[in-house]
């Protein structure tokens, strides 16, 4: 089927807008092409370009461009922040390793509540074979308990803390003025010292032993502060603790040592490295032996141990000034298990050996 195209006329253009009116049909314009079909009227005409001739070409204007001004510099924010973020980086650092130190410290310090290793800092220090055997503080003499309170440290039970704020404060000044220590460290300070430091006197090295003797002093109580420092205490030339030096020098366990060769042995303390045993036994206290050590033991037992005693109301109140009240004789029938030294140790066996003491 053909179609074709529909000639009716348009109808007229409505005015929009106030106060027009539409007069009737609108003639088209005599120019106007003749109407076509609904699909043509649709379509806009087509637009033809213009030829190349006539374009005429476009004189461009110069543009009046103002100074330019400097521009200020960039803020480089990562080399600015740089400085900041390695210093919090530091201290973030500092901050978590300062943590994890003081919980180790106290979680050390708990567990020697109960635990007693073998080996020290002073005994690595030391070098070479070292003379050692634990004993439990129930098969000690407390003659040697209460000599070690009297020569050492008066106010181990006493006290509040591990050492006097005021007695500490002089002993600084002291070190920093070059003058001798007035007092000396407490029993807890030379206690962790002996476990985990070093014999030198320099400042870092007090500081920390100020704040470890104060965690043994608050976490554990005295007896146990007294048996470690027995047990590790240094009493001749790499020969620590009361079980080899009461089998070396003396030929007996710790639990019969009397009164005279326990004070005896607290001259041994202050300079441990030059005292010797006596050809028969014994500490040297002869004219070819050292004369200072000579002096310190020969001090420690005719003087100073039995004033301090007497001081103190005798060995029995100064041994309950840290809650013990029994003796060595009370633990006689333990005095076998491996903790109560009731036979030579074979440390101070080949000690002998080796001096030829048969």
């Amino acid at each position: 089927m053909d179609y074709q195209a529909d000639t009716t006329p348009l109808p007229p253009p409505r005015l929009h807008g106030r106060g027009v009116t539409p007069l009737g049909p609108v003639d088209a314009e005599p120019s106007a092409p003749p109407p076509q079909g609904w699909r043509d009227r649709r379509r806009p005409p087509a637009l033809t370009p213009p030829d190349q001739e006539d374009r005429a070409p476009r004189e461009r204007r110069p543009r009046g461009r103002l100074p330019r001004l400097p521009r200020p510099p960039k803020r480089r924010r990562g080399k600015d922040r740089k400085p900041r973020g390695r210093f919090r980086r530091a201290l973030r650092i500092t901050a978590i390793i300062s943590v994890v130190a003081i919980i180790a410290s106290l979680v050390t310090s708990i567990a020697y509540n109960w635990i007693t290793p073998p080996r020290t800092a002073f005994m690595l220090e030391a070098g070479g074979p070292t003379v050692y055997q634990y004993v439990s503080l129930d098969h000690i003499s407390r003659y040697t308990i209460a000599s070690v309170i009297a020569h050492e440290d008066e106010e181990l039970g006493t006290r509040v803390g591990a050492f006097s704020v005021n007695d500490f404060t002089a002993r600084a000044q002291a070190f920093a003025s070059g003058q001798p220590d007035p007092s000396g460290s407490t029993v807890p300070q030379q206690l962790v010292k002996n476990i985990f430091l070093w014999p030198s006197q320099d400042p870092l090295r007090k500081g920390i032993e100020a704040g470890l003797s104060e965690e043994f002093d608050f976490l554990m109580p005295k007896t146990r502060i007294m048996e470690l420092y027995l047990n590790y205490a240094q009493f001749g030339p790499k020969l620590f603790g009361i079980c080899a030096a009461s089998w070396y020098y003396f030929n007996a366990p710790p639990s019969q040592l009397n009164q005279y060769k326990s004070e005896q042995l607290m001259g041994v303390l202050p300079d441990p490295d030059n005292v010797r045993r006596a050809p028969g036994g014994g500490l040297d206290i002869s004219a070819s032996a050292n004369p200072e050590a000579v002096d310190l033991i020969n001090g420690a037992a005719n003087v100073w141990v039995p004033r301090q005693l007497a001081g103190m109301g005798g060995w029995q109140a100064a041994v309950k000034t840290i809650g013990i009240t029994d003796t060595a004789a009370d633990h006689a029938a333990t005095e076998g298990n491996p903790d109560g030294c009731s036979t030579m140790p074979q440390d101070v066996a080949k000690r002998l050996q080796s001096e030829g003491v048969g």
